[in-house]
């Protein structure tokens, strides 16, 4: 089941996974509207899904000073309630079969908060409570929950947000790719991709992770220290 709020491009994952083999139905909604979120909960109880991906997560730089507390409210809301919605919603199918993943994705700023991406940091950091307290609950039910932490992933959201910058400062292509590769240094030597947060989904999504629980899992290229 795909969930996502675009139309066109949900479709289009769709339709990738449907040429390799793949059965699937799309559900279109904002997480953030509780009636939009209701209807995503019932085809994904229709489904009977097992493994839930709370990949939903708006994000976007604020600093304390041009922060309001809306802002603060409306990024809590989008990173931390609709985690809360969907768990609840599919909690019940895990339980009947005495299986289950939930996989939520953080961020590397919940231990090691921004100073330009305070609500965020803050929403992030609500979700390795919950986890963890979340794991707990389910103790001894067969279902785990996980987060995974990216570091600085190249997605088409940090593409634009370079783009702005070359626009506003005046940057050339060569100046662009500098201030990327500058932008998180990292052990590994490069950006993360797509790709390595899948990996590390599937992971904990499989057998093979049927030992780990209430934990987050770092994908960040060695960036984050460890405490």
């Amino acid at each position: 089941m795909v969930h996502g709020r675009n139309q066109e491009r949900a479709y289009s994952v769709a339709e990738e996974l449907q040429t390799i083999g793949g059965t699937v139905e799309v559900a279109l909604g904002d997480l953030t509207d509780p009636d939009e979120a209701g209807s995503v909960a019932q085809k994904a109880q229709a489904w009977r899904v097992q493994i839930l991906v709370n990949n939903a997560g708006p994000f976007s730089e604020h600093d304390w000073i041009t922060t309001d507390p809306q802002a603060w409210a409306t990024s809590y809301d989008g990173n931390v309630v609709t985690v809360v919605r969907m768990v609840q919603a599919l909690l019940p199918t895990m339980l009947a079969t005495g299986w289950g993943r939930i996989i939520t994705l953080g961020s590397r700023a919940a231990t090691t908060p921004q100073a330009n991406l305070v609500d965020y940091s803050a929403a992030k950091a609500a979700v390795l409570n919950l986890t963890s307290s979340l794991a707990q609950h389910l103790a001894g039910t067969g279902i785990t929950a996980n987060t995974i932490s990216p570091g600085v992933i190249l997605t088409e959201g940090l593409l634009q947000m370079f783009d702005e910058r070359a626009r506003l400062l005046g940057w050339d292509r060569d100046q662009t790719s500098q201030a990327m590769a500058d932008y998180a240094p990292n052990p590994v030597g490069r950006l993360g991709t797509g790709d390595d947060i899948a990996a590390a989904v599937a992971y904990l999504a499989s057998p093979l992770a049927s030992y780990v629980t209430g934990t987050e899992l770092r994908v960040d290229g060695g960036i984050t220290p460890v405490p």
